[in-house]
């Protein structure tokens, strides 16, 4: 239980250093910076698809309402991370981590492991997500730049959040 409240504290902790992100590091129009993604990767294994798709879908109008200037972005981009995250951690990690319920981190799988889901579930995000934002008033070289750029810089800060927010790695 102890756990469970440490992981949902930090969590919202986290949400709120999204918040913090998103209106004060803007670095450039080709990078968006995000541990969203990450944070959806972490919610512990026990919980179902269908909750961590309502969690992810709570966290992104959180901080769509909060922090961006567009309502639904965030959200629309997050919850088919929360989709398919069960079975990405099955497909790289095995059922084993599923069944042992690991918390997802590199202390349990290894940090090649742990860059390879975390690459696929922001390829997802920010393909999304950049497709979203352009919506055909962008030019696709832009939108490629941007979303080539982002993916770099946020799988780097991706594995941070997911540092912090497994107790198991620290």
């Amino acid at each position: 239980m102890k756990t469970n409240r440490n992981f949902t504290v930090t969590y919202i902790l986290l949400v709120i250093a999204q918040m913090v992100i998103c209106n004060y590091f803007r670095i450039s129009p080709y990078v968006f910076i995000t541990i969203l993604p990450a944070m959806v990767l972490c919610i512990p294994l026990k919980v179902s698809t269908a909750a961590s798709m309502l969690i992810a879908f709570g966290t992104g109008l959180a901080v769509d309402v909060l922090a961006e200037g567009i309502i639904g972005l965030n959200t629309l981009a997050l919850v088919p991370v929360a989709l398919i995250r069960q079975p990405v951690l099955k497909a790289v990690m095995g059922d084993e981590l599923m069944e042992k319920g690991n918390p997802f981190g590199s202390r349990t799988a290894g940090i090649g492991k742990v860059m390879l889901c975390v690459s696929v579930a922001y390829a997802v995000f920010l393909a999304i997500y950049v497709l979203a934002d352009g919506a055909g008033v962008r030019p696709f070289r832009f939108n490629i730049l941007r979303f080539a750029a982002s993916c770099a810089c946020d799988v780097i800060l991706a594995m941070l959040a997911i540092h912090v927010l497994n107790p198991s790695d620290r």
